[in-house]
């Protein structure tokens, strides 16, 4: 076996030791490209999730604001049922009233005809002189 001169293995050991001070180097440089990446991931992840609570609180609050128009919308609808139910009534009621209003009027030219006609047989049945005189 031959022994190397010692300038060969201190230059391989240079060699190897430059070899993986660049290996070093790589790594922090590889691994401080991840931290900036992992950083800027969950900065990303931050924002996103800030924009998710955004739009839910912008869903609820719509979804509040909608079913408060909706409420006070069948609230209105069945003020104004009511409102038909009472004219409604008021129709009829209005419609009874004319009708027993007709009736009467119908009795009351019934009795100006049976009036009409016992001055009629009054006058007619009584003597000229009566008539005349």
């Amino acid at each position: 076996m031959s022994v190397a001169p010692a300038s060969t293995v201190i230059d391989l050991v240079h060699q190897a030791a430059e070899l993986f001070s660049g290996l070093e180097s790589r790594a922090r440089e590889t691994e401080a490209r991840a931290n900036t990446m992992c950083k800027n991931a969950l900065e990303s992840l931050e924002l996103a999730e800030k924009r998710i609570e955004t739009a839910e609180r912008k869903r609820h609050e719509a979804i509040n604001e909608a079913d408060g128009k909706l409420r006070d919308a069948s609230n209105a609808l069945e003020q104004a049922r009511l409102r038909l139910v009472e004219a409604e009534d008021q129709v009829r009621a209005a419609e009874f009233r004319a009708q027993a209003a007709e009736a009467k009027a119908r009795e009351a030219k019934h009795a100006l005809a049976l009036v009409e006609e016992a001055i009629r047989s009054r006058f007619l049945s009584a003597s000229p002189e009566a008539v005349t005189g």
